[in-house]
């Protein structure tokens, strides 16, 4: 009897826990308070969060083997079938007008992808000497972080890096619900009072046929230059194409509810699987929520930048606030800038205007994204 109960008690997850594995529980807890009271991301990391917690108790192989969890990572985010679907759904519910209204921001937007690279160089920097241990394709797929978009990071991350996965999209997820505490310091340190209140003139009214064409065009483009971007951007374009095409209604709406929504529930609970301890509770994991930071922060900064540049080249003055929204932090990268235009000047309706970068800075990240898979896979 006794030996029984014994045995009993050895086969529970309280005897064997691990000191390890607690922590990252505790960690998966912290994830759900953040997304539950604080309100950051809750899409993703209340499904992240509980992934995590499920992949850390003990006697459970539910993230390896046949575990639930190890199958959809397996088959949603080691095939990247699960970032492409979620990248359709964004496209559907993308309006290109802005960007069309004022291509201009298109630079803006570009320009804000410059932190991905700079980071990459940064990471391989701290390589050499000696204080991280990050292959090229870890760096990249740590760099990409600074695009804001969580989507494309999962994707390069499950390419080019799975086992840094979990640290990757914590990371680019809880920096993009901080958007609104990361930026406006940056902004202010970078602009002047003037500057902010810059207002920009309304919009042109953008036609039907150019919003059709405009995806058409811009996949064609990019694939034939960067074929490495066609499976981000081609699921990007075809679900905004959906959406403006005006004939496939019931298509358009279900990858913008209900078919993004499912995905998004698989595509959390996968990501909290690889929120294992032995490969979360490392020393590049703090490194990859470093570098991350600085991705983010930099990608800010050189938006902010150009169109400081672009002021100086044109009599066209662009309110730099907007420079911000070329990351891909979509719309909160926006909001920011409005409020931040609307302190400064309350007659400043920026929202619009921004949402021109701010759907750049998608497009961005994914051509960086195909570059990056395409420079990695040609070493």
């Amino acid at each position: 009897m006794i030996d029984s109960l014994i045995e009993l008690w050895q086969s529970t997850g309280l005897y064997q826990i691990q000191w390890d594995q607690a922590a990252m529980i505790v960690i998966g807890l912290l994830l759900l308070y953040l997304a539950i009271v604080k309100k950051f991301e809750p899409l993703l990391l209340v499904p992240i969060g509980f992934g995590g917690i499920l992949a850390n108790i003990p006697g459970v192989d539910i993230a390896v083997g046949d575990g639930i969890l190890y199958q959809l990572y397996s088959m949603g985010i080691g095939s990247g079938l699960f970032p492409l679907l979620i990248f359709m759904g964004v496209g559907a519910m993308t309006d290109f007008g802005p960007l069309l209204a004022n291509p201009r921001t298109l630079f803006l937007g570009a320009a804000a992808q410059f932190g991905i690279f700079a980071t990459l160089l940064g990471a391989l920097v701290l390589t050499d000497v000696g204080i991280f241990d990050f292959t090229i394709a870890e760096a990249a797929a740590i760099g990409i972080i600074g695009g804001a978009d969580g989507p494309t990071a999962i994707y390069v991350a499950g390419q080019l890096a799975p086992q840094l996965l979990g640290a990757i999209a914590v990371a680019a997820y809880s920096y993009m619900a901080l958007v609104p505490l990361i930026q406006p310091p940056i902004i202010r340190a970078l602009t002047t009072e003037a500057e902010r209140k810059i207002e920009m003139v309304q919009l042109r009214e953008v036609s039907q046929r150019e919003k059709i064409l405009f995806p058409l065009m811009l996949l064609l483009l990019v694939a034939l230059f960067v074929p490495s971007a066609a499976p981000l951007l081609g699921m990007f374009c075809f679900g905004n194409l959906m959406k403006e095409c005006g004939v496939v209604q019931r298509l358009s709406d279900t990858a913008q509810n209900a078919l993004i929504n499912i995905v998004t529930i698989f595509l959390g609970l996968a990501v909290g699987s690889k929120l294992s301890a032995n490969e979360f509770l490392v020393l590049d994991t703090l490194g990859i929520l470093l570098l991350g930071m600085v991705a983010f922060c930099i990608g800010t900064a050189t938006g902010v930048l150009m169109a400081k540049l672009m002021n100086v080249m044109s009599q066209q003055k662009i309110n730099p606030l907007i420079g911000a929204a070329g990351v891909s932090a979509v719309p909160m990268a926006a909001r920011v800038a409005s409020k931040m235009g609307l302190e400064a000047n309350p007659h400043n309706f920026l929202l619009m205007h921004a949402m021109g970068p701010n759907v750049a800075g998608v497009i961005g990240s994914a051509i960086a994204a195909g570059v990056l898979i395409q420079f990695v896979q040609a070493m």
